[in-house]
């Protein structure tokens, strides 16, 4: 595992770059990373993400209890408490609010994940987690059922979650299912044409190339 100030610092990139690439706005969003035996970064509520510095990161244990830092963890917290609980394996936890995505929910269309074959490869199926409540005890609900075999869930109304054994993982996957969902609207729009999944033979070799 990095050292705290490199964690931090990852973590303060991927902010700007969620910023600057209008996956997030104003305070929106949220980023995690596991930081030691019991120990969680995670950014503060209320203050925006772009304009982060290293030191303005909270320390929280896995209760979500501030160990270290000024102000209150983010109000996801829960969430990201939830998915780190059943996930050992995760380590960085990324929780933005992708305009397309976010359309995708609202529209009440599923992400068709299994009609691009580097989406399927690298991240696989991503479910919609069913409308909660933000900041409440109803959100880690919501998405128990997806946290224990997917990579990435999209929440109804309220964006996307994505994890990874990095910040920058979990980043990049968000990045890959943006630009996805354009290229899926792209479809529609050029040919009002609703892409259908790959073969399930064409699947059975991608899941291959994962083993």
């Amino acid at each position: 595992m990095l050292e705290e100030m490199e964690l931090r610092s990852e973590m303060i990139c991927v902010c700007r770059k969620l910023e600057s690439r209008g996956l997030i706005a104003a305070s929106d969003g949220n980023v995690s990373c596991r930081a030691g035996e019991g120990r969680l970064l995670i950014t503060p509520s209320g203050l925006p993400k772009g304009e982060l510095k290293e030191s303005d990161l909270l320390v929280v244990d896995l209760q979500g209890n501030r160990l270290s830092g000024e102000g209150k963890p983010s109000s996801e917290v829960r969430m990201h408490l939830a998915v780190y609980e059943k996930r050992p394996d995760v380590a960085a936890i990324v929780h933005a609010h992708p305009p397309l995505l976010t359309a995708y929910t609202l529209a009440g269309l599923p992400f068709m994940a299994d009609a691009l074959p580097e989406v399927w490869l690298t991240i696989g199926p991503v479910p919609t987690a069913p409308y909660a409540t933000p900041s409440t005890e109803e959100v880690p609900r919501a998405i128990a059922p997806y946290i224990e075999k997917h990579r990435a869930i999209l929440l109804e109304r309220h964006g996307s979650l994505t994890v990874g054994k990095s910040v920058e993982e979990a980043y990049l996957r968000l990045e890959k299912l943006e630009h996805a969902a354009k290229t899926l609207y792209y479809a529609f729009v050029l040919n009002q044409y609703h892409p259908d999944p790959l073969p399930l033979s064409a699947l059975r070799k991608l899941e291959a190339l994962k083993s």
